[in-house]
């Protein structure tokens, strides 16, 4: 007696979900990503209206002056979602404790003095910096419209409260434990002359009325004029006087830099062109803060660079103008 066991497989109905379906098409199965972040932010059946902005709706377009007709063009070149985001951070969290572990037990002790100082009153005061990126990317989070990128917005707040706490470690890895430099550090970024207009460009941030212009002032212009000047130009300048050891304490800022640059050029070529009322808006905000932003670091760039740093400084605005104007404005 034989007994013939035949296979058969069953044809899924559908291969994703209908809100996907509306933009992929019905028998192409979705992404992680695109199931994470496509249409889930609610545009309907709201029961009142926030009682704090009574003029608008719990996610409202009229929010920012920028108009899009889909606001879901934009997506985030890297495809972050929550797993994806936080296995890279658990990834590289791991690298960065190992390069701590390596420059406490070995490259610490060679570090001349007078480049631990320059360290102490030109890099440790950005926690302060980072803890206010951290406000205004969750501003943009909550006010924002499009879950690609609110979304995003929220993930690069959780990295910069990572970085500011980086910048704590080293801070008490100078000092052995000791909290001296973080409190002149804070000390400064309050009423040290050096800060005082980086602070007020900060905190005029703040309080800005469109989110879209938030996000243009803090994650397209200021980061992109602070990172380079402090993490590749002041570094650079550091390890070749004997602070090779800063090299490992801030390669998660480098490496997170550049992968900063490849969301906002997507983001803003993506607004751009969408319309000419688009790219003149946002041409206005960057030229705008850009000039501010760069102005309040003058100070900062003749501290950590000397003669060359008013020169390097408007070099590194030089190029994200470049780096702008090869995304449509």
């Amino acid at each position: 007696m034989s007994i013939n066991i035949s296979a058969k497989q069953v044809e899924p109905l559908r291969v994703n979900y209908s809100h996907i379906a509306r933009r992929i098409g019905d028998t192409k199965a979705a992404t992680r990503y695109q199931e994470a972040v496509y249409d889930i932010q609610p545009t309907e059946n709201f029961h009142y209206p926030p009682t704090w902005d009574p003029e608008h709706k719990l996610f409202d377009e009229s929010r920012t002056a920028i108009k899009m007709a889909d606001w879901y063009t934009f997506t985030d070149p890297r495809q972050y979602y929550y797993t994806s985001y936080v296995t890279t951070r658990a990834k590289q969290q791991e690298l960065m404790e190992n390069n701590f572990n390596v420059v406490e037990n070995h490259l610490l002790a060679v570090m001349p003095e007078a480049v631990r100082q320059v360290i102490r009153e030109v890099m440790i005061p950005l926690r302060h910096y980072e803890y206010g990126a951290n406000m205004n990317n969750q501003e943009i989070c909550d006010n924002g419209y499009g879950a690609t990128i609110t979304s995003l917005a929220s993930y690069n707040g959780l990295d910069r409260m990572g970085m500011s706490q980086y910048l704590s470690r080293i801070a008490l890895l100078l000092d052995e434990n000791e909290e001296t430099t973080l409190n002149s550090a804070r000390d400064a970024w309050l009423t040290g002359p050096l800060w005082q207009d980086l602070r007020h460009a900060m905190e005029d941030s703040f309080v800005l009325d469109d989110w879209f212009e938030t996000l243009v002032a803090q994650n397209i212009v200021m980061d992109s004029l602070v990172f380079p000047l402090v993490y590749q130009h002041f570094v650079n300048k550091a390890a070749a006087e004997g602070g090779n050891a800063l090299l490992m304490l801030t390669q998660f800022m480098t490496e997170w830099f550049k992968e900063t640059e490849r969301w906002s050029n997507q983001l803003i070529k993506v607004t751009a062109s969408e319309s000419s009322e688009n790219a003149a808006l946002l041409s206005q905000w960057v030229s705008k803060w850009a000039e501010r932003v760069e102005t309040a670091l003058q100070p900062l760039a003749v501290k950590a660079l000397g003669d060359t740093g008013i020169e390097q400084l408007a070099s590194i605005r030089e190029a994200l103008y470049a780096r702008l104007s090869k995304q449509g404005f």
